[in-house]
Protein backbone atom coordinates (compact mmCIF):
# COMPACT_ATOMS: atom_id res chain seq x y z
CA UNK A 1 0.00 0.00 0.00
CA UNK A 2 1.21 3.51 -0.81
CA UNK A 3 1.75 5.63 2.28
CA UNK A 4 3.34 8.69 0.69
CA UNK A 5 2.18 11.89 2.40
CA UNK A 6 1.73 13.61 -0.96
CA UNK A 7 -0.94 11.11 -1.95
CA UNK A 8 -4.36 12.80 -2.04
CA UNK A 9 -6.63 9.89 -1.18
CA UNK A 10 -4.28 8.01 1.15
CA UNK A 11 -5.13 4.76 -0.64
CA UNK A 12 -5.39 3.39 -4.14
CA UNK A 13 -9.14 2.95 -3.80
CA UNK A 14 -9.65 6.57 -2.76
CA UNK A 15 -7.51 7.82 -5.63
CA UNK A 16 -9.39 5.57 -8.05
CA UNK A 17 -12.70 6.94 -6.78
CA UNK A 18 -11.51 10.56 -7.03
CA UNK A 19 -10.43 9.94 -10.62
CA UNK A 20 -13.74 8.33 -11.60
CA UNK A 21 -16.05 10.81 -9.86
CA UNK A 22 -14.11 13.82 -11.15
CA UNK A 23 -14.12 12.35 -14.66
CA UNK A 24 -17.91 11.99 -14.56
CA UNK A 25 -18.34 15.57 -13.32
CA UNK A 26 -16.04 16.86 -16.07
CA UNK A 27 -17.82 14.79 -18.72
CA UNK A 28 -21.24 16.12 -17.66
CA UNK A 29 -19.92 19.71 -17.52
CA UNK A 30 -18.31 19.39 -20.96
CA UNK A 31 -21.46 17.87 -22.43
CA UNK A 32 -23.55 20.70 -20.98
CA UNK A 33 -21.26 23.39 -22.41
CA UNK A 34 -21.14 21.73 -25.84
CA UNK A 35 -24.92 21.35 -25.95
CA UNK A 36 -25.40 24.93 -24.76
CA UNK A 37 -23.15 26.16 -27.56
CA UNK A 38 -24.95 24.00 -30.14
CA UNK A 39 -28.42 25.16 -29.08
CA UNK A 40 -27.38 28.83 -28.95
CA UNK A 41 -25.82 29.45 -32.37
CA UNK A 42 -26.14 33.24 -32.10
CA UNK A 43 -24.47 33.37 -28.72
CA UNK A 44 -23.41 36.82 -27.64
CA UNK A 45 -21.64 38.18 -24.59
CA UNK A 46 -24.87 39.09 -22.78
CA UNK A 47 -26.26 35.55 -23.10
CA UNK A 48 -22.97 33.92 -22.07
CA UNK A 49 -22.56 36.34 -19.17
CA UNK A 50 -26.18 35.72 -18.15
CA UNK A 51 -25.54 31.98 -18.01
CA UNK A 52 -22.55 32.39 -15.71
CA UNK A 53 -24.32 35.00 -13.58
CA UNK A 54 -26.74 32.32 -12.35
CA UNK A 55 -25.82 30.75 -9.01
CA UNK A 56 -26.45 27.16 -10.16
CA UNK A 57 -24.01 27.62 -13.07
CA UNK A 58 -21.38 29.12 -10.79
CA UNK A 59 -21.72 26.17 -8.42
CA UNK A 60 -21.61 23.72 -11.35
CA UNK A 61 -18.49 25.47 -12.67
CA UNK A 62 -16.90 25.47 -9.22
CA UNK A 63 -17.56 21.74 -8.97
CA UNK A 64 -15.90 21.32 -12.37
CA UNK A 65 -12.88 23.39 -11.24
CA UNK A 66 -12.52 21.29 -8.08
CA UNK A 67 -12.86 18.15 -10.19
CA UNK A 68 -10.09 19.34 -12.52
CA UNK A 69 -7.86 20.01 -9.51
CA UNK A 70 -8.49 16.59 -7.93
CA UNK A 71 -8.23 14.74 -11.23
CA UNK A 72 -5.01 16.52 -12.17
CA UNK A 73 -3.43 15.96 -8.78
CA UNK A 74 -4.14 12.22 -8.65
CA UNK A 75 -2.96 11.77 -12.24
CA UNK A 76 0.21 13.81 -11.82
CA UNK A 77 0.96 12.23 -8.44
CA UNK A 78 0.76 8.83 -10.11
CA UNK A 79 3.05 9.89 -12.96
CA UNK A 80 5.62 11.49 -10.66
CA UNK A 81 5.74 8.52 -8.29
CA UNK A 82 6.06 6.11 -11.22
CA UNK A 83 8.73 7.96 -13.20
CA UNK A 84 10.63 10.26 -10.83
CA UNK A 85 12.56 7.93 -8.53
CA UNK A 86 14.94 10.36 -6.74
CA UNK A 87 12.95 11.56 -3.72
CA UNK A 88 14.17 15.16 -3.79
CA UNK A 89 13.25 15.63 -7.44
CA UNK A 90 9.89 13.87 -7.05
CA UNK A 91 8.86 15.91 -4.00
CA UNK A 92 10.02 19.15 -5.62
CA UNK A 93 8.00 18.46 -8.76
CA UNK A 94 4.99 17.43 -6.69
CA UNK A 95 5.18 20.64 -4.66
CA UNK A 96 5.37 22.70 -7.86
CA UNK A 97 2.36 20.83 -9.23
CA UNK A 98 0.43 21.44 -5.99
CA UNK A 99 1.24 25.16 -6.14
CA UNK A 100 0.20 25.40 -9.81
CA UNK A 101 -3.08 23.52 -9.24
CA UNK A 102 -3.85 25.66 -6.19
CA UNK A 103 -3.09 28.88 -8.08
CA UNK A 104 -5.32 27.86 -10.98
CA UNK A 105 -8.10 26.84 -8.60
CA UNK A 106 -7.97 30.16 -6.73
CA UNK A 107 -7.83 32.05 -10.02
CA UNK A 108 -10.88 30.15 -11.30
CA UNK A 109 -12.81 30.91 -8.13
CA UNK A 110 -11.92 34.59 -8.43
CA UNK A 111 -13.16 34.62 -12.03
CA UNK A 112 -16.41 32.85 -11.12
CA UNK A 113 -17.29 34.75 -7.97
CA UNK A 114 -15.45 38.04 -8.55
CA UNK A 115 -17.15 41.35 -9.13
Amino acid sequence: MVTNVTNLGRSGLSDWLIQRVSAVVLAVYTLFIVLYLLFNPNLDYATWSGLFAQTWMRIFSLLAFISVAGHAWVGLWTVTTDYLKPTAIRVTVQLLVILAIFAFLVWGIQILWGA
